[in-house]
């Protein structure tokens, strides 16, 4: 039976310990103004200024090579370095706390098609791009324990390229939210001798009201503490802990996930979906990561329209973030939208 949230309340995130204030007064029909459908610019396959097609100069003199399906290359601008740090340059104070951050950032060309984003891309090509992070992921694994695969996607989530890219960011220190959710899942194994997200997903299952996207080995919902208006959480159903564990059958079920997600965000609004979405592996140095599940989280800013987006300002930035229309209205509205692309 439905449950009904349509009253002001908080709800806690299971995996970072943050709450999230839910206000469905101020959002009920989450329609408000008009539905628009921006006319989107018809971009070649191919652009003879842009740094990532195939063949083209980057600014560090490089050319990338008549690639065919992914790309990848150590990013030019990278936020990380491999070169080390004397430790007497590094503070060391109750006050003023610091220490080295050393790693690589590299960015994967999605495609050598220019205009063509992932719910563009046919399984196949999807599938090529899952194998190449896969392969970054234990490229890398033997040098770093912290390894993030991510994606910024259009000019509203600061993404300074068009052409459909990921990055994937290494280093040995754990990130603020790996620690997060790694404190939390281990707490939470301890205490009850399963995995968090493995119970978490019974759960959604049991109640389906959150569930957009569920096959033999993935399962997309809004999540029950979503704070942006339609994030959504995609788990692994299987015991697998970190994206350099998938076979083949998981690999292919997750490419076709990832088209049927991204083409539904994009016929919410009939417009090229903006989000930031990345991967959450276990770390690498634990001895034992049984407490962890492989997902990957998607943060959508849109809210009411393909112009209209959620501002995270004021009370999201000084108390705790605040959202509208409830995690269930946001996944019903996913699962209704079609599932064809709204450019067929």
């Amino acid at each position: 039976m439905s449950k009904n949230y349509e009253f002001t309340h908080r709800r806690k995130n299971l995996l970072n310990g943050e709450w999230v204030l839910v206000s469905p007064h101020r959002n009920n029909r989450p329609w408000l103004g008009a539905t628009e459908a921006p006319d989107e610019a018809s971009a070649d396959n191919y652009d003879v200024a842009c740094p990532l097609c195939p063949g083209n100069t980057r600014a560090n003199g490089d050319s990338n090579p008549d690639y065919s399906f992914t790309h990848v290359f150590t990013n030019d601008f990278g936020a990380l370095t491999p070169s080390n740090v004397d430790s007497a340059h590094i503070d060391s104070d109750d006050l003023f706390e610091a220490e080295a951050a050393t790693g690589i950032a590299r960015v994967i060309c999605f495609s050598p098609q220019h205009n063509k984003t992932l719910p563009d891309l046919s399984i196949n090509e999807i599938t090529q791009v899952v194998a190449t992070w896969k392969s970054q992921f234990n490229d890398l694994s033997g040098d770093y324990s912290c390894i993030h695969i991510f994606e910024n996607k259009g000019e509203v989530m600061g993404c300074s390229q068009p052409h459909p890219h990921g990055q994937v960011w290494a280093h040995n220190h754990r990130s603020s939210e790996i620690q997060a959710e790694d404190e939390r899942q281990l707490a939470y194994f301890q205490k009850h001798q399963r995995g968090l997200l493995d119970v978490y997903i019974e759960k959604e299952q049991k109640e389906q009201q959150r569930i957009v996207i569920e096959n033999a080995h993935w399962i997309v919902v809004v999540p029950y503490w979503a704070k942006w208006p339609f994030e959504t959480l995609l788990l692994c159903k299987d015991d697998i802990q970190t994206i350099g564990q998938l076979d083949d059958p998981q690999q292919l079920s997750l490419a076709e996930t990832l088209k049927e997600l991204t083409t539904r965000y994009d016929n919410v609004f009939n417009c090229s979906f903006p989000y930031s979405m990345g991967w959450h592996n276990a770390p690498l140095d634990l001895s034992d990561a049984q407490h962890w599940r492989l997902h990957a989280h998607f943060y959508p800013p849109l809210l009411r329209s393909a112009s209209v987006k959620k501002h995270m300002v004021g009370y999201e930035m000084l108390a705790e973030s605040q959202r509208d229309l409830t995690a269930e209205t946001a996944a019903k509205i996913l699962r209704d939208v079609p599932s064809i692309h709204y450019k067929s």
